[in-house]
């Protein structure tokens, strides 16, 4: 069997390639791997561990959070089906509670259809790449004695418990009254619904609220943090300070000032590293981002003292870099910051509330926290159709060299296979925005003819 786990855990078209089979399954395999690593003679009938299961607003998480509890249960696991919160909920919980297991449904910012389910170990953090493989090793497994009797574990529901703490939680971390403040929210009528304008109106601020009304079919439609535009004009006529948008499981977050101008993840990070830093709690001067963010980014982080790590794509490696290294803070340009004085995983709500903490207390707007940022042109080209193993060729890296030398200080290059097609992305920034386009496509047009597969 291929692996199915990617970045962000197991996610396809729902009732399709995520099936209620496949959950159960999952839900069996997974609990089947914590049990076996508890401490010898610790696993006790009489008080099992303790799996919560969580869900975005999707129609299909409803099918799928009953039949991965079912696989828990009868794996031995007793089941909590806490409804629908945000993605970073259910980490809080598995950081703060007496949970052995973590389970969340959702396809994130993906359209309705489709579904995912990813999970979380005790201590709030992703599983690692060797544990999501023992998972997967388990469900092909298929020679296992189930437990009986007083055996399988109880399955039960406790949606407000998990709201209440998280949104505690979000405002304590706040820890600067918000009035006076008011902030346009599009909640991509996804799990940040009822907890984002909550948690915002609880620390103080006066919150204008748009696409909180989830019905099952609409979350992420024409919303949120990949549509934007609604929210712009929203904010601009309501007046507000500035607008965030998540998306539908509300573990990232795009930002837009008081003018309706976007403001991407890497201005959101720079603007809060730069906090931080002035308080003496950014660690080791350090932003952690990938590779994928802006090299204005860097250059601005660099002319204020900030030194950046840079990992690859996803932020699962964002989060290792900042757990290896005792980092605090790091993210990428879609929308996902951690913040890890506060959170074990991206968090959009946090990050609302840590926006609006720093427009308050520096009483300066979003747009004046953010200009120094200065994004640099961008033009990026997928070349289809080649072999995207060979990107090592001598004279596609002979000519990526001498457009890096071209580019100087002011450019950068980045070449990156697709994970799922024979695909390669060609991505240039330049001073201008005519010197990315040029660099790009004579890149491209190496690209198409040293790697073709005709």
């Amino acid at each position: 069997m291929a692996r199915i786990f990617g970045t962000d855990g197991v996610r396809g078209l729902a009732n399709k390639d995520i099936t209620a089979t496949l959950a159960l399954e999952l839900g069996q395999a997974a609990a089947r791997l914590t049990i076996a690593q508890m401490p010898e003679g610790s696993y006790d009938v009489e008080h099992k561990p303790k799996a919560i299961i969580g869900r975005d607003t999707r129609v299909s998480g409803e099918f799928l959070s009953h039949a991965i509890a079912a696989g828990i249960a009868s794996a031995g696991m007793d089941a909590i089906r806490i409804g629908v919160v945000p993605t970073p909920a259910v980490a809080y919980l598995m950081a703060t509670g007496d949970y052995d297991l973590g389970v969340m449904i959702s396809a994130s910012h993906n359209p309705m259809p489709d579904n995912g389910i990813k999970f979380f170990a005790r201590g709030g953090y992703k599983l690692e790449d060797a544990t999501e493989d023992e998972i997967q090793a388990l469900l092909e497994d298929k020679d296992w004695d189930a437990p009986i009797a007083e055996g399988v574990g109880d399955i039960t529901s406790d949606p407000a418990t998990a709201d209440r703490a998280y949104i505690e939680h979000l405002v304590e971390a706040c820890g600067t009254p918000l009035k006076g403040i008011r902030i346009a929210v599009d909640c991509a009528n996804g799990a940040a619904s009822y907890v984002a304008p909550e948690a915002l109106r609880e620390a103080g601020a006066d919150v204008v609220v748009m696409n909180a009304s989830p019905d099952g079919r609409n979350i992420n439609d024409d919303c949120g943090s990949t549509h934007p535009e609604q929210l712009q004009a929203v904010t601009v006529a309501s007046k507000a300070a500035f607008g965030v948008a998540f998306d539908g499981d509300a573990d990232r977050c795009l930002a837009v000032d008081s003018q309706g101008n976007l403001i991407d993840g890497d201005k959101i990070m720079g603007m809060l590293a730069v906090g931080l830093k002035k308080q003496g709690r950014l660690a080791n001067d350090t932003l952690v981002v990938t590779v994928m963010s802006n090299l204005g980014l860097h250059l601005a982080m660099k002319e204020r003292g900030i030194k950046i790590a840079q990992t690859g794509v996803g932020d699962r490696y964002v989060l290792e870099e900042i757990r290896n290294s005792g980092h605090v803070l790091g993210g990428e340009q879609s929308g996902h910051v951690i913040n890890a004085h506060y959170a074990t995983t991206g968090d959009g709500i946090l990050t609302a509330l840590m926006i609006a903490r720093d427009v308050v207390r520096s009483g300066k707007t979003l747009a004046e926290l953010t200009d120094f940022i200065k994004r640099l042109p961008q033009t990026l080209i997928n070349v289809p159709n080649v072999d995207k193993n060979r990107t090592d060729d001598p004279e596609l890296v002979a000519a990526i060299a001498a457009t890096e030398a071209f580019l100087g200080d002011s450019g950068r290059v980045l070449l990156r296979a697709s994970g799922t097609e024979p695909l390669v992305r060609v991505m240039v920034e330049a001073a201008t925005q005519s010197q990315a386009d040029a660099a790009a496509q004579k890149l491209a047009d190496v690209v198409a003819k040293r790697l073709s597969l005709t």
